[in-house]
């Protein structure tokens, strides 16, 4: 028997920075969410301005 499972258990999120998010997926998830707003904000424009002309 070796001891191949105990040395290759996965490391997590508490184990590498005490719970905290990786520092990528936390900018990943902000350029998302400005860029989905900006979005949402410019076709919020469209259909307010679409709408106007009626």
């Amino acid at each position: 028997m070796s001891d191949k499972s105990v040395n290759s258990a996965p490391v997590t999120g508490e184990e590498r920075g005490e719970g905290k998010f990786p520092k990528g997926l936390v900018l990943r998830l902000f350029a998302y969410l400005v860029a989905g707003h900006l979005f949402a904000g410019f076709l919020y424009l469209l259909f307010m301005l679409g709408g106007q002309n009626q």
